[in-house]
């Protein structure tokens, strides 16, 4: 079972966050050879911090040397070839995947690029950092290509339009 617990700061719309961030979690989980785990007898955990732009800068700071804010952060607490025996093996039941923790001012910024809401675009950037938990990355050509679909098919499940389509106004 997936456990999504979400975190809001001031700024952020007043949203069913909650719920928003679970669907996303599972959509994106339910793309990956982790499917399974949203039925797992284990508590897979997952925590989502939406924040402002200057905590997310300094973490980005602080955990990648990049002294700039930036969209979502996801910090992976397992490797994912460790995921499916800890979810066996688990002494209490629970196991904490990671942190995901997104940026107010950006994502409102890019959401209004890109003419969607920022809840949608929350969306995808939750599911972009669960992919990110689950070990996929986008460092190169393909590597971002196998990611950019998984996140599209989740987004599809949730009703979001391709994020990656340029929008043409």
């Amino acid at each position: 079972m997936l456990d999504v617990a979400v975190q809001r700061e001031a700024g952020w719309p007043d949203l069913d966050w909650d719920e928003l961030g679970a669907k996303a979690a599972a959509a994106a989980v339910a793309q990956t050879p982790f499917g399974e785990l949203a039925d797992a007898d284990a508590v897979i955990e997952i925590a989502v911090r939406l924040t402002d732009d200057d905590e997310v800068h300094q973490l980005n700071s602080q955990y990648r040397q990049k002294d700039k804010p930036t969209n979502v952060l996801s910090f992976p607490m397992i490797e994912p070839d460790l995921i499916e025996a800890l979810t066996q093996n688990s002494d209490d039941g629970e196991v904490i995947l990671g942190d995901i923790v997104l940026a107010f001012g950006i994502c409102a910024a890019e959401a209004e690029e890109k003419g969607i809401s920022v809840g949608d675009h929350a969306t995808h950037l939750i599911v972009h950092g669960v992919l990110h938990l689950l070990g996929y990355d986008h460092q190169g050509d393909s590597e971002a290509e196998a990611m950019e679909s998984m996140e599209r098919a989740a987004l599809e499940t949730l009703g979001i339009p391709d994020p990656y389509l340029i929008r043409e106004d």
